[in-house]
């Protein structure tokens, strides 16, 4: 897919390793449509800095916690500007649940973050992408979707099935859309990671060193170019997986 002129939807987009992928996308001339649920503030901020990138930028509020306001977003969204080319599903919660603690409540929140949101946005935009003949669909997993840690039960499982998601949804919107996902590593540290427990996870890597939000989004507009990669999913993680 040719990216100039195109429009991409990137959620959880106002900060992180989001604002790092709406402005890769903007560096190739792509028009940026920032989510947000709280980061008003930093949202209206990016777009202004994509503005003076010379594309068009506008920012839309929602809580993807609740899918009536995410299926809202997206109704909003396709009569403001029309078909979205590229959907690229960061939108993120992470936090610590050992087993013994998990609640109902983590993983409703786990479950419609990373799982229903991402469904249900694919449900309201792929019919426009089909219609128009092309689209993307990009789903920011993580790698602990394929080997899950511990204390982290209900995150990682939502991530393992928006891997699965995305082979299945693959099938279903062929040929006209196809849909990845990136599986980052290591790239952005928790804040209650202590100096010595970054530098244990930086040993697990081949590289041996934290990835930067750039990789990810380099990846993700890498995808959104290609057009005979669908179903599959890429790792982000410096080969963090084959030490994990």
């Amino acid at each position: 897919m040719n990216l100039k002129g195109k429009t991409v939807l990137v959620t959880g987009g106002a900060k992180r390793i989001g604002r790092e992928i709406a402005m890769e996308f903007a560096r190739r001339g792509v028009n940026v449509l920032i989510h947000y649920h709280r980061s008003e503030g930093k949202a209206e901020s990016l777009a202004k800095t994509l503005q003076r990138m010379k594309v068009r930028c506008e920012s839309f509020q929602a809580n993807l916690f609740d899918q009536t306001e995410t299926k809202e977003m997206a109704r909003r969204i396709l009569k403001r500007v029309g078909c979205v080319d590229v959907l690229v599903n960061n939108a993120s919660v992470f936090y610590k649940t050992p087993f013994k603690e998990v609640r109902e409540s983590d993983w409703d929140g786990f479950l419609s973050v990373h799982l229903k949101a991402p469904f249900f946005l694919a449900q309201a935009l792929a019919p426009a992408m089909k219609k128009r003949g092309a689209g993307r669909i990009i789903n920011i997993a993580d790698w602990s979707g394929l080997r899950p840690g511990r204390d982290y039960l209900p995150y990682c499982v939502s991530k393992g099935a928006l891997i699965t998601m995305t082979e299945a949804l693959a099938k279903i919107l062929a040929p006209e859309v196809l849909v990845t996902a990136v599986c980052p590593g290591p790239v952005l540290a928790p804040i209650d990671l202590s100096r010595k427990e970054r530098a244990g996870v930086a040993k697990k890597t081949l590289v041996g060193r934290w990835g930067d939000p750039k990789d990810v989004a380099r990846m993700t507009v890498f995808l959104a170019e290609q057009d005979f990669v669908t179903g599959s999913y890429h790792l982000v993680d410096g080969g963090e997986i084959l030490r994990g």
